[in-house]
């Protein structure tokens, strides 16, 4: 599929905004799941959007130190593209899926993840939202390979 035919941007990808470090984690590729309030129908492509908040307490955390080391924390910017591939709830009783779920919360399921070599200046916004074609076209120009 040549870059002409490609779908509207909002009709094979969405965004996903997530505080720092938090998203830092993710395309370190430590992070394989986003905790949320609600569950997403979405599934497919998601540019990962570095918000503008930095959650500090995050920071001492030991997992998210040891993951993010050395390693820029850029915000307000997409700095990664993922696949969102489910969404689920760890069952009552049951240890987290992983050592990132946060228990009583919704995990999205992140595959296939790439970071950006340059982060894209942005703005997100709660819930999962549909990028602009110039912002698509600029992450394809870091990820020139990227397809529904």
């Amino acid at each position: 599929m040549s870059t002409g035919t490609l779908p509207l941007a909002g009709d094979w990808i969405r965004g996903i905004s997530v505080s720092q470090p938090w998203t830092t984690a993710i395309v370190a590729g430590a992070k394989t799941i986003e905790n949320r309030p609600r569950p997403w129908s979405w599934r497919g492509l998601v540019l990962l959007h570095a918000g503008l908040q930095i959650d500090r307490s995050a920071l001492r955390m030991p997992l998210v130190a040891r993951t993010i080391r050395g390693r820029d924390l850029p915000i307000g910017a997409v700095i990664g593209v993922a696949r969102l591939t489910g969404c689920h709830q760890d069952p009552d009783g049951t240890p987290p899926c992983t050592e990132w779920a946060e228990l009583g919360l919704w995990h999205l399921e992140l595959t296939d993840v790439q970071e950006l070599a340059l982060p894209i200046p942005a703005r997100g916004q709660l819930g999962p939202w549909k990028p602009t074609e110039d912002l698509v076209a600029q992450v394809r120009q870091q990820l020139p390979d990227l397809r529904p």
